[in-house]
C-alpha cells in the first residue's frame, strides 16, 4: 500500500507564487511542504524585472535591503528609432522610467534565482521543500465541507526517485507553471491565442559603441525591435528581439540572433563576447478557465495566465498570486478568518489575471512593426503610450473590487481623497513620536500577518482633536479584543498606528490614548513605535503626509489595511463602530463582549 502523509497546505512548485505563498504560512506557524519537480533550487532564472510592487511586497518581508544592493536600477529609458531617410538608428528621446509618484520604491532587475532564494532564506535553516518530486494525480473530495478544516479532503499522489507516494492535505496551490499537471489533473484549460510574432531573449555580454548599452532601451529599427534590459552586475545585457515575420521557433538560432541583432543596432557596432543563455518563443496569451476546485486547490502564476515577457510581469505578477493566497490561508488554518475568505483570491486574481491578458495584448502590438505601419504609430506615438504604461507593469493598478474584505463606500475619497479603496495603500514620510525618526509610513505595518487600523488623529494640540481621539479610542478597543485571542500579543490580530498632524514636541506621549501604546512582547513592555506625526523631521525635511493622502487634518479619517497592504475600508473617527461590522465579515471572534 503506498504511504500516505498528511500536511495542512501542499504546494506544488518553488517557483515565485510557491515561495511567497510559504513565507506567509511560515509567519502564520502553518505547517506545508513545497513539492519541486527539478532537483534543486532554481540556478539560472529567465525573469529578471521586478517592479516596484514587488519590491514594496519584498520590503514588507524585510529582505529588500539585499536585492536592492545586488540589482540594476532602472532609471531611464531611451528609445530609439529609424528616421525616414536617414541610414541606421538615432535616438528619439529619453524618459525617466517611472513617475515618482508611483512608489518610493525602484524599478530594478535581478534573476529570479536570487530572488528565490532571499525567499527561501525566510522559511528556516531547513526548509521543507522535496526536490526531484513529480506530481502525477489530484483529487478533491467534494463530499467534505468547505468550513470543514479538521479533514484532509485532497489527495495528492506523487512519484519521487522511483518512488509513489501519497499525500492528504486541506488545501493544495497549483504553483507548477505553464505546464501545470495540477490544471490539467483538475481538467482546467488554458483560453487564448498565439500570434505569428516570433521573438528571441539572450543575456549576452556584449561589445559595442552603442551609447545607451546600460540603460534600458527601445529600439525600433527598419529591420526589426529590441528591447535591452541591463542586468545586474555592470556588464550583462539581455535583448529581446523581434524576428522577421515568418520566422518560425525551430529554425531560430544563436546565429541567427546574434546577425539580427547587428542589423537593428546599425550603424553602431555589435559584437557579443560571450553569450549566457538564449531562447525563442512565439507570442501567447492565455488564462486558465477556471482557478480553483471547491476553493480548496488553487492555481498561481503560470498555471492559470501565460504572456509576453515584454512588459516584465510574469514573475512579478506570479508573486503576488501567491502573496494573495498566502496571508489569507495563514488565516484561515490558525482559526482566525472564516474559510470563505478564500473566495475573495479568486475574485481578485482572476480579474487580474483577465487585465494582465488585456494589456498584454494592446502592449505586444506596440512592439509589431507590421501593427505600427497600418496603423500609423510613429516613434513619438509609440514613447508615449509605452511611458503610459508605466503605472501599470509597475505593478500598481492593480484595483480589488467589494467584498468582504472590500468595503468600498461613496464617502470615501472625501474622508481620504489620495487613498484608494482595493487598491495598495500608498506611503509617505512621517516621524516616529518615540524616537524622532523620519521613515515611510509603511516601515510602521511589517507584513506579519496583522490587519492595520491607521488612524489620522489630525493635531492633538486642537482639545477638538483630542477629544475626537479620545472618544474613538474605546471603541476601536473593543472591537480589536473582540477578535484577538486569549494569551496573544493585543496587536497580533488587528494592529493599531497613530498618525497626527502639527507639533508633536507639544503633545506628550502619555496624553495619548492607551490603546496606541499596547503592552506587548516577551517582556511585556509598552510599545511605543506606533505613534507618528506628520511633522519636520530633522535631517529629511516634512513628509507632507496628511497632504499626500488627502486627509483634512481638522477631521481625521480611518484607514483599514489589510496584511497585504491594500486598503480594505475607510471611515470616519465618528464611524469607528462600522469597523466592527466589517471585521465580524470574516474574521471569527476570539471574546465574546
Amino acid at each position: 500500500m503506498t504511504p500516505e502523509e498528511k500536511v495542512p497546505v501542499l504546494i506544488a512548485g518553488s517557483g515565485s507564487a510557491g515561495l511567497c505563498a510559504a513565507v506567509w504560512l511560515a509567519r502564520f506557524n502553518i505547517p506545508y511542504k513545497i513539492l519541486e519537480r527539478r532537483n534543486g533550487p532554481l540556478e539560472i532564472g529567465q525573469a529578471d524585472g521586478v517592479q516596484t510592487r514587488t519590491v514594496e511586497i519584498f520590503d514588507s518581508f524585510g529582505i529588500a535591503e539585499e536585492m536592492l544592493r545586488e540589482a540594476y536600477h532602472v532609471l531611464e529609458i531611451a528609445f530609439w528609432s529609424a528616421p525616414e531617410g536617414e541610414k541606421g538608428i538615432k535616438r528619439a528621446r529619453y524618459e525617466a522610467d517611472k513617475e515618482t509618484e508611483i512608489s518610493h520604491q525602484p524599478h530594478v532587475i535581478l534573476n529570479q534565482a536570487r530572488l528565490n532564494a532571499l525567499m527561501t532564506g525566510l522559511l528556516g535553516s531547513n526548509p521543507p521543500v522535496e526536490y526531484g518530486c513529480e506530481v502525477k494525480n489530484v483529487v478533491v473530495d467534494e463530499n467534505v465541507d468547505s468550513n470543514d478544516l479538521e479533514s484532509y479532503p485532497v489527495r495528492v499522489d506523487v512519484v519521487q526517485d522511483g518512488v509513489q507516494k501519497t499525500y492528504r492535505a486541506k488545501y493544495v496551490l497549483g504553483c507548477d507553471g505553464a505546464h501545470s499537471i495540477i490544471r490539467k489533473s483538475l481538467g482546467f484549460k488554458m483560453v487564448g491565442d498565439s500570434s505569428d510574432a516570433v521573438w528571441g531573449v539572450m543575456d549576452i555580454y556584449p561589445r559595442t559603441n552603442f551609447p545607451d548599452i546600460r540603460k534600458k532601451a527601445v529600439i525600433n529599427s527598419a529591420v526589426g525591435n529590441i528591447l535591452l534590459i541591463p542586468r545586474e552586475g555592470d556588464s550583462m545585457v539581455r535583448f529581446y528581439t523581434e524576428l522577421p515575420a515568418g520566422t518560425k521557433v525551430s529554425d531560430v538560432s544563436l546565429e541567427k540572433l546574434h546577425d539580427h541583432a547587428r542589423k537593428v543596432f546599425q550603424p553602431y557596432e555589435m559584437e557579443f563576447a560571450e553569450t549566457f543563455w538564449w531562447s525563442a518563443y512565439s507570442i501567447g496569451q492565455r488564462r486558465a478557465d477556471y482557478f480553483h476546485r471547491d476553493h480548496r486547490v488553487f492555481l498561481t502564476g503560470d498555471a492559470c495566465h501565460t504572456h509576453s515577457p515584454k512588459a516584465g510581469q510574469g514573475m512579478n505578477v506570479s508573486l503576488q498570486d501567491g502573496h494573495n493566497i498566502g496571508w489569507k490561508l495563514g488565516m484561515v488554518l490558525q482559526g482566525l478568518a472564516r474559510p470563505d475568505i478564500l473566495e475573495t483570491y479568486v475574485l481578485e486574481r482572476e480579474r487580474t489575471a483577465t487585465e494582465l491578458i488585456d494589456f498584454d495584448r494592446k502592449f505586444t502590438k506596440l512592439f509589431n512593426t507590421k501593427y505600427r505601419q497600418e496603423n500609423g504609430v510613429t516613434p513619438e506615438i509609440f514613447a508615449e503610450q509605452f511611458t503610459k504604461a508605466g503605472r501599470y507593469t509597475a505593478g500598481q493598478a492593480v484595483q480589488y473590487d467589494t467584498s468582504a474584505i472590500t468595503d468600498i463606500g461613496e464617502q470615501d475619497k472625501q474622508l481620504v481623497s489620495k487613498v484608494t479603496v482595493g487598491m495598495r495603500f500608498p506611503t509617505a514620510q512621517v516621524v516616529r513620536s518615540c524616537d524622532a525618526k523620519a521613515m515611510q509610513l509603511v516601515k510602521g505595518l511589517p507584513a506579519n500577518g496583522q490587519w492595520y487600523v491607521v488612524v489620522f488623529s489630525g493635531d492633538l494640540t486642537d482639545h477638538a482633536a483630542m477629544s475626537r481621539l479620545g472618544q474613538v479610542s474605546p471603541t476601536l478597543s473593543q472591537i480589536v479584543q473582540r477578535f484577538t485571542p486569549t494569551g496573544v500579543d493585543p496587536d497580533s490580530v488587528i494592529d493599531r498606528v497613530l498618525v497626527t498632524s502639527g507639533n508633536r514636541k507639544k503633545i506628550e506621549l502619555d496624553e495619548i490614548p492607551e490603546f496606541f501604546t499596547p503592552v506587548t512582547g516577551k517582556w511585556k513592555m509598552k510599545n511605543l513605535g506606533k505613534i507618528y506625526a506628520d511633522d519636520e523631521s530633522y535631517n529629511s525635511g516634512h513628509g507632507h503626509a496628511y497632504a499626500a493622502y488627502g486627509v483634512d487634518a481638522s477631521k481625521g479619517a480611518i484607514v483599514v489595511v489589510r496584511p497585504d497592504h491594500y486598503v480594505a475600508k475607510v471611515c470616519s473617527l465618528e464611524d469607528a463602530e462600522s469597523l466592527g461590522v466589517f471585521f465580524e465579515g470574516f474574521l471569527v471572534p476570539a471574546q465574546s463582549g
